[in-house]
């Protein structure tokens, strides 16, 4: 396994910082030439600190990274929930994916392993570093304190979200907090570093989660910088996983879940123009509303560096932008997925909800039949254009991670476990189905373990491809049933895309074959791969 920054900091933090704002780097850039940094010589002033930052950032866009022809990284958390499913079939590592027969050598499971090493890697340097970084003589020390404060913190949260990403895809992995920079001066153990238990893992993140609570955020940051309320929502889906598989903590994390989530909900009540749900889904993806309102915590791209990496929910070749026939159908939603929302759902109505099934010749001319539903979460009718409106060509879109509407449904299941259903787990459900046009129940006619399946049949509906449902599969060990609309056990779970039974094996991603290779202290290979 190898831990390395980037070839030259400098290159990096341009990219980065294109996204984020200046990060007033002309006083460092005229020290000396930007081929002559080094780790050791880069961070000793107060701007190489957002410099440093601004790689960490970057380096999350691996998420939309290509994975083959008709591919991209993201794809791995969409392909095996069973929703999905691919009208080209041309990739053969997403085929894998698809009918769960995925190994180490799987493209997609070795780029996030390496990709989530990248950003842990890039933190770790950040926070190693920062610390040290002398304040200039004419400086306002206080003020240079408090903005490196906030810095650590904005680290050790994308260092936390880089974790559990990887502890939830690989089970026991490697924990590195340190940099390594030079390999030929430590021990081999420090270079080929052996896994650890889950709940190490665990206690780092929540560790980092914590500094970041306490690091000085604003509740909320229209920039797409880490804020409070993703803080302390992620700290809640953090509690929220925990109570469940593999570590089974019960009912004092879903407590924890609970009351975290409150803390944003509460928050969100006394100031609703700057957290609440969107009036509308269209909302949920114009490019005028990223890391606003909902939108907790976001992606950033911008096509100047990366455009948005969603492109293979287009369906296959139909003339639904400036392009005329675009688009792989390499990820669209199963029938039998689309068919289970309840009559009436908005979600599922023609560009207004999360789908649609007809748009515009070459994105601005005659309304057409797709033939079929396909997702529109992600879809920019900025760059796209829209009926009689031509599109910008620049797909600016960010990627959600974290939506309010998330933080509503985390505090109405962890709530639920603790006591059951009451008036304030009912409204934040409620809320969610309200913006749907559905009718809920009463209150009373929920029993704790009816009201635990309406908010799991939400989450599913709510969070469809936005890289949620998988982890939630493997938490709960259970799976939407299309047909009854129950969860069945996830062991035994049929994905009726492919008609593939879900074993107790795919509850982990193999590690990657290479890696086992370069570093033996990682065997063995998780439980039902071959080594």
């Amino acid at each position: 396994m190898r831990y390395t920054l980037v070839k030259t900091i400098s290159k990096v933090v341009l990219c980065g910082a294109v996204l984020l704002g200046p990060v007033g780097c002309s006083d460092f850039l005229d020290e000396q030439p930007p081929s002559n940094l080094t780790t050791d010589n880069f961070y000793t002033l107060p701007d190489h600190a957002e410099a440093g930052l601004a790689s960490v950032y970057a380096s999350l866009r691996f998420f939309g990274d290509g994975a083959g022809i008709f591919s991209s990284n993201w794809q791995l958390l969409e392909a095996m929930t069973g929703t999905s499913t691919t009208e080209t079939a041309q990739n053969s590592d997403l085929n894998n994916l698809y009918s769960m027969s995925h190994d180490g050598n799987t493209a997609h499971v070795v780029n996030w392993w390496n990709g989530l090493y990248r950003v842990i890697a890039n933190a770790n340097l950040v926070i190693d570093r920062v610390p040290g970084i002398p304040s200039l003589p004419e400086a306002d020390k206080a003020k240079i304190d408090a903005q490196k404060t906030k810095i650590l913190g904005e680290a050790r949260f994308l260092r936390a979200w880089a974790y559990f990403n990887a502890v939830r895809l690989y089970g026991d992995i490697p924990l590195v907090t340190t940099p390594i920079l030079n390999p030929q001066a430590v021990a081999p153990e420090v270079y080929s570093p052996a896994r650890v238990p889950q709940e190490q893992i665990y206690n780092l993140i929540i560790e980092d989660l914590k500094a970041a609570e306490t690091a000085g955020l604003a509740w909320t940051d229209v920039s797409g910088r880490v804020n409070l309320a993703a803080v302390k929502t992620q700290l809640a889906k953090v509690y929220l996983t925990m109570a469940g598989f593999p570590l089974s903590k019960g009912a004092s994390h879903y407590k924890l879940a609970a009351d975290k989530a409150l803390e944003v909900i509460t928050y969100a009540n006394a100031n609703p123009t700057a957290i609440n749900l969107f009036p509308t889904y269209e909302d949920v993806h114009r490019e005028s509303l990223k890391n606003r309102v909902e939108h907790l915590f976001q992606l950033q791209y911008n096509s100047v560096v990366a455009a948005n990496p969603m492109d293979n929910f287009y369906g296959n070749f139909k003339p639904i932008n400036f392009n005329g026939p675009t688009g792989t159908g390499s990820s669209i939603p199963t029938l039998s997925f689309y068919n289970s929302y309840e009559a009436g759902d908005l979600r599922t109505k023609d560009q207004e909800g999360y789908f649609y099934t007809t748009y515009f010749t070459n994105g601005t001319g005659a309304r057409f039949e797709l033939g079929r539903p396909y997702v529109f979460k992600h879809f920019n009718r900025t760059s796209n254009g829209t009926s009689g409106v031509t599109g910008t060509r620049n797909n600016n879109l960010n990627v959600p991670q974290i939506r309010f509407a998330e933080t509503l449904l985390i505090f109405a299941e962890a709530q639920n476990e603790v006591g059951g259903p009451t008036p304030a787990t009912y409204e934040a459900l409620k809320r969610i189905r309200d913006r749907a046009k559905l009718t809920t129940p009463e209150l009373g006619t929920f029993t704790p373990a009816t009201f635990r399946e309406a908010v799991w049949r939400e989450r599913w509906y709510e969070f469809c491809y936005e890289q949620i449902t998988w982890f939630d599969m493997v938490r709960l060990q259970k799976v939407f049933n299309e047909t009854t609309k129950r969860f069945d056990p996830f062991v035994g779970h049929v994905n009726l895309s492919t008609n593939k039974a879900l074993e107790a094996k795919h509850l982990l991603l193999p590690l990657p074959r290479q890696e086992m290779l370069n570093n033996p202290n990682l065997k063995p290979q998780n439980p039902g791969y071959p080594n």
